[in-house]
């Protein structure tokens, strides 16, 4: 797949030609990020810290909120690496500390080694400094102590002059099980379909921001269908998983949907189909993730607007939330919209219906306006749900917490979803506190 890239220095984000002349400046990274989000991990490198000259790690802890980034630059021993995965990183990116004796004491799956060469020469220190050493040698004496390479080609990088797949082989061999990600030259989609297929991804820079490259159109250069009409079949899902139903993404669809941020799909009968277009459903499309096969497509979205005309349900409630579905269900498969819904965005629903009830005898309603009732609830039903000893009895009380907990969200307007974003990102953490009960 395409792994952009942010390029930062002096707090900017910056193309150079061959690690030296700066060739672009695109400005503010954290916009950036969120538009190259959509498609994947992003690349963030931090030029100033690569060669000793400042640093941005604040505003990249600040793009780690914006979009999933496996960060490179001044990263020269484990600690630092380590410091970056409790961030929030994915992966980091180690160039001259990729040592044996630093790799070891990090995660293997999460530790990607840059190896920059010139002409297949290493070049370190920003590339400003041949080592004499070979690109392949590096690389087979890296390859049993990381999960994945980065390979820039420092004599094509930022020139848009084509990229030779033939030099690529040779390193895949040489890496054995570790991934492949290249860097330097790559200006077509066709180009980065053709790495897809070796099982080496293509990190882009100069290409993306000039507008040479687009994002969908080189997502869809690593799928492949099937089917008779060429049409990849596409599941839609909200922020938390769950399925709302099945559409097709087209070329045309998907660059679309890719560059507009939206759920743009491909009608059978119509066409380019912009969901809302009409109904004022609108999606905004938070990630496009391609299936293991290649042959099918995982769109997250953000569901909003009104509900589809004539639909037999309830539809959109005053606050904007909509259906997925042309009958006014939320999902396809019959899930109910105004307060129906199974999971906890049901729970959030049913919630935050029942708070916009005239019922005044609405426990709901009274529990979400007496901050100090929801408190003592809270503390109570989880005390006895870390006193219940049955099966019954720990279901039932866990429901009654699940049930105080949403309010809680509901009442400072933050989402399961966005908390289910904070767990994900506790996940990634390497030092663990000890956890023991505050006195």
């Amino acid at each position: 797949m395409i792994i952009p890239s942010i390029d930062l220095m002096g707090g900017q984000t910056v193309q150079l030609v061959r690690g030296r002349d700066k060739a672009l400046d695109a400005g503010d990274p954290l916009p950036i990020a969120r538009r190259f989000g959509v498609v994947g991990e992003v690349a963030v490198i931090d030029l100033d810290a690569a060669v000793g000259t400042g640093g941005n790690a604040a505003l990249v802890r600040g793009l780690l909120t914006a979009a999933r980034c496996r960060v490179g630059g001044g990263i020269r021993d484990a600690a630092t690496a380590r410091a970056w995965l409790d961030a929030g990183a994915e992966r980091v990116i180690l160039g001259t500390a990729a040592r044996p004796e630093v790799l070891q004491e990090l995660p293997k799956e999460r530790v990607i080694a840059a190896v920059d060469a010139y002409d297949g020469e290493v070049v370190v220190e920003g590339w400003r400094t041949k080592t004499g050493a070979s690109l392949l040698d590096r690389v087979r004496q890296l390859a049993p102590y990381v999960g994945g390479f980065l390979v820039t080609f420092v004599e094509i990088e930022g020139t848009m002059g084509g990229f030779d797949v033939a030099r690529v082989g040779p390193i895949v061999e040489a890496a054995g099980g570790a991934r492949l990600t290249v860097a330097g030259g790559i200006t077509t989609a066709e180009q980065v379909g053709t790495l897809h297929a070796m099982g080496v991804d293509a990190q882009v820079g100069m290409a993306v921001y000039t507008g040479r490259l687009g994002l969908g159109e080189c997502v869809w250069a690593s799928l492949r269908s099937d089917r008779p009409d060429g049409l990849v079949p596409t599941v839609v899902c909200d922020e938390l998983g769950t399925a709302l139903g099945l559409a097709y993404s087209s070329r045309e669809s998907l660059i679309e949907a890719v560059a507009q941020r939206s759920g743009v799909y491909h009608s059978r009968r119509r066409g380019v189909w912009r969901k809302g277009q009409t109904s004022g459903a609108v999606q905004e499309l938070l990630r496009v993730d391609a299936d293991c096969d290649g042959d099918t497509l995982r769109f997250l979205v953000r569901q909003g607007g009104a509900a589809p005309a004539g639909a037999t349900h309830s539809g959109a409630s005053p606050e904007g939330r909509s259906a997925f579905c042309h009958t006014g269900t939320r999902t396809c498969w019959g899930d109910g919209v105004m307060g129906e819904g199974p999971g906890l965005w049901g729970l959030e629903e049913r919630l935050r219906c029942a708070a916009l009830k005239a019922d005044a005898g609405s426990y709901t309603r009274r529990v979400l306006g007496d901050a100090a009732l929801l408190r003592a609830k809270l503390v109570e039903e989880a005390g006895e749900l870390a006193d219940a000893s049955t099966h019954d009895q720990v279901a039932a009380e866990a429901a009654d917490v699940l049930y105080f907990a949403t309010a809680v969200l509901h009442r400072a307007g933050v989402s399961w979803a966005e908390a289910d974003a904070v767990l994900r990102k506790r996940a990634l953490k390497l030092t663990r506190r000890l956890g023991d009960a505050k006195a």
